[in-house]
């Protein structure tokens, strides 16, 4: 089957219902998908088709055929992406198994609100679950990653 990731078009042979997840780590090499709980409990999986975030490790590949597929590795060649440097800058991960997951869905929530609150932040990353406990970090992550998105600095005023 053909499947659209990161913008590329590519050929896999594998069983309709084989978990998405296999599919990116195991046919492609695309390892920044993780694999926690094989439930869809803990979003360590997460990826975007369409923008949305879903968990590989349920979503069988014949599911996203003929769609947008977009795993960590494609967020940005080069860690440019405001989310990414919002976490790099404030040393978001300590073991950082779960950060992918984490960051993937950090940047859907601020595709749909860009400018959430914590209650927001809370909710939408609930299904992510971190066992180092860096929860205020990543809130606070998504906060600097929406000032850098528009462009504002820390205080309010525009980045030069």
């Amino acid at each position: 089957m053909q499947l659209t990731i990161n913008n590329q078009t590519l050929n896999v042979d594998v069983e309709d219902d084989t978990p998405l997840l296999w599919v990116l780590r195991d046919e492609i090499g695309l390892t920044g998908t993780k694999y926690g709980c094989g439930m869809a409990l803990c979003g360590a999986c997460t990826v975007h088709i369409e923008g949305v975030p879903i968990r590989a490790c349920v979503t069988p590949v014949s599911a996203v055929v003929g769609q947008s597929i977009t795993t960590i590795e494609g967020l940005s060649p080069d860690l440019n992406h405001p989310v990414q440097k919002a976490w790099l800058e404030l040393d978001v991960p300590q073991c950082g198994y779960c950060q992918s997951g984490q960051i993937m869905s950090a940047v859907a929530l601020l595709a749909n609100n860009p400018q959430p609150t914590d209650a927001d932040i809370d909710a939408a990353m609930s299904g992510n679950l971190c066992r180092c406990g860096t929860y205020p970090r990543i809130r606070a992550a998504i906060h600097r990653a929406a000032e850098l998105a528009t462009g504002a600095d820390r205080d309010g005023s525009l980045e030069s």
